[in-house]
């Protein structure tokens, strides 16, 4: 077999058109319920934050004494933060500084950096305005009264939590149409459930120097 044919049959494998094509734009429905549950005017988590619960840095990019504060703010069972992956690695090189470098587990197969053992977990969601984001602390489930994810059960053509896919019809031109709805909301339990931290600069970089023996 020459290389052309085994080529060519990397692009034979049967694939259902219909399944891929609901699947992509059930992905991007998700992406649009990702930052709507951090934004939405009504229930999104940032837009219904205590504002006891918001605090300021105290330099501009975000530091170790930061995040500390707002572990302070969500002290019962913090779950993890969420930032912009611009603002962890603002808050990676912060921490290296002063020489507490984060250390870094595996989340859902990807490493994702810690500090004093919580999860920051990236989410390109959280606004960048200007040169400045945010990173949110926050405790979920309903036992610990913290956040938690409202769905709508039963719909009809239910895939899944809160989503639905109807077919409705094909049309004269062989072309088959489907409805594809998601019912999503959030809801905050307590005050302290959420701390955010707000102002986060991040372009502040630094000069590393070492010192070397001779």
């Amino acid at each position: 077999m020459d290389v052309h044919t085994r080529v060519s049959d990397l692009y034979s494998y049967p694939h259902d058109q219909i399944k891929t094509q609901l699947r992509l734009a059930i992905e991007t429905i998700k992406e649009r319920q990702e930052s709507e549950l951090l934004h939405n005017g009504d229930y999104g988590i940032l837009t219904n934050v205590a504002p006891t619960q918001r605090i300021k840095t105290h330099s501009g990019p975000p530091t170790p004494d930061d995040l500390d504060e707002l572990i302070t703010l969500v002290w019962k069972e913090p779950a993890f933060f969420l930032a912009h992956p611009l603002a962890i690695a603002a808050f990676g090189r912060e921490a290296t500084r002063r020489g507490v470098p984060p250390a870094t587990v595996n989340l859902f197969g990807s490493p994702v950096i810690t500090w004093r053992g919580i999860p920051i977990v990236p989410s390109n969601k959280l606004k960048v305005e200007g040169n400045t984001s945010q990173i949110v602390l926050m405790r979920t489930g309903e036992a610990r009264q913290g956040v938690v994810g409202l769905y709508q059960p039963g719909t009809s053509g239910e895939e899944g939590l809160g989503l639905s896919v109807k077919f409705m019809g094909i049309s004269r031109k062989a072309i088959a149409s489907y409805l594809i709805s998601l019912y999503c909301s959030a809801a905050i339990l307590t005050d302290d459930a959420v701390a955010v931290l707000d102002g986060v600069e991040l372009n502040k970089y630094h000069d590393y120097k070492h010192a070397y023996r001779k």
